[in-house]
C-alpha cells in the first residue's frame, strides 16, 4: 500500500488526475478486501462453535463468548467509516457464510468431542442449512441492533440455541 500512496501523490503532483483516480480505486478494492477477509475469520470462528454446539447439543460459557465476541467484531467491521453503509449487505452473506462452513469443519472436528470424528465425519453429520441459518439470524442482529443493545440480543438468541436454557440459568 506504501507504493500506492506515492504513485497517488507523484499522480496528483504530476497533474495526471485519471491515474490517480484508478489508484484511488485500487486502494480502494483493497481496503474493502482487508475488511472482507477480516469479517471472514470472524464467521470461521462463529462457523467452528455453532457446529460444535449443533453436534454436541450444548452450550458453555466459553462457546457463548467466542459466539458473541464474533458477532461484535462482526459488527463493528461492517460498518464502513460513515457509519450508514455496510462492507456486507445484509442480504449478501450467502457466499461468505458458505465459504466459512466448509473452512470452519476441520478445525471443529478437532474439537468436537475432543476431536472424535474426522472433518468428513462430522461434515456428514452437521444440517449445513441449520447452521447457516442461525449464523444469518445473529449477522441479523448487527443491523437492526446498535453496539449497547446487541449483547443483549445475542445473549436471547443464545438462549434459544441447544443447551441455552441450561447455560442461561448456569447448569
Amino acid at each position: 500500500m506504501t507504493q500506492e500512496l506515492w504513485d497517488l501523490r507523484k499522480s496528483i503532483l504530476d497533474g495526471r488526475y485519471d491515474d490517480a483516480l484508478v489508484i484511488v480505486d485500487e486502494l480502494e478494492l483493497m481496503s474493502r478486501k482487508s475488511y472482507i477477509r477480516n469479517i471472514r475469520s470472524f464467521l470461521i470462528r462463529l462457523m467452528i462453535h455453532l457446529i460444535k454446539n449443533q453436534v454436541e447439543q450444548r452450550l458453555n460459557n466459553s462457546w457463548a463468548a467466542s459466539i458473541e465476541g464474533s458477532i461484535l467484531e462482526i459488527q463493528d467491521l461492517n460498518l464502513q467509516d460513515n457509519k450508514t453503509s455496510h462492507y456486507v449487505k445484509q442480504d449478501d452473506w450467502e457466499d461468505l457464510l458458505d465459504t466459512a462452513f466448509y473452512a470452519a469443519i476441520k478445525p471443529a472436528s478437532a474439537e468436537v468431542f475432543d476431536g472424535l470424528y474426522t472433518p468428513k465425519q462430522l461434515e456428514a453429520m452437521v444440517e449445513k442449512s441449520l447452521i447457516v441459518s442461525i449464523a444469518k439470524k445473529f449477522l441479523n442482529l448487527t443491523y437492526t441492533n446498535s453496539q449497547k443493545s446487541l449483547p443483549g440480543a445475542i445473549d436471547e438468541m443464545l438462549s434459544n440455541l441447544p443447551g441455552g436454557q441450561e447455560w442461561e440459568e448456569g447448569k
